[in-house]
């Protein structure tokens, strides 16, 4: 198998980066991970801001260390400048399908839009 595009290798090394918890719970490294103008829609439908992502990631309301996890992450290069990266998550027994867009700025790689859409798996004897 080929080495990823380098964006895409900086993309998974950055999303990788917000799944650990002493970077969310630090301002300073998550504002040089976030876009100026990033955006998220999280998996109740909810639209969020950089100033307040980063808020509520550092006051100690988010996931703490070992809840979140991420699994099947693969990017793909839509642009020089774009990366996407799609995974799954799990925080405390609920999934979601999560899509992120990252952005080659003068600063390096940042994170621009994220999308969680919650999904469920059928129990085997529900078909």
């Amino acid at each position: 198998m080929s080495e990823p595009a380098p964006g895409v290798a900086a993309a998974v090394e950055g999303e990788l980066r917000l799944l650990d918890p002493a970077v969310r719970s630090s301002i300073h490294l998550l504002v040089r991970l976030l876009h100026p103008d990033y955006h998220m829609v999280d998996s109740t439908g909810r639209c969020w801001d950089r100033a307040t992502v980063i808020t509520l990631l550092t006051s100690g309301e988010a996931p703490r260390a070992g809840q979140l996890t991420a699994s099947r992450m693969r990017g793909v290069q839509l642009a020089e400048d774009l990366v996407q990266l799609t995974f799954d998550s799990e925080v405390k027994g609920k999934r979601a399908h999560r899509s992120s867009l990252w952005r080659l700025t003068d600063a390096g790689w940042l994170l621009y839009y994220h999308q969680a859409t919650p999904f469920f798996t059928a129990r085997p004897d529900q078909g």
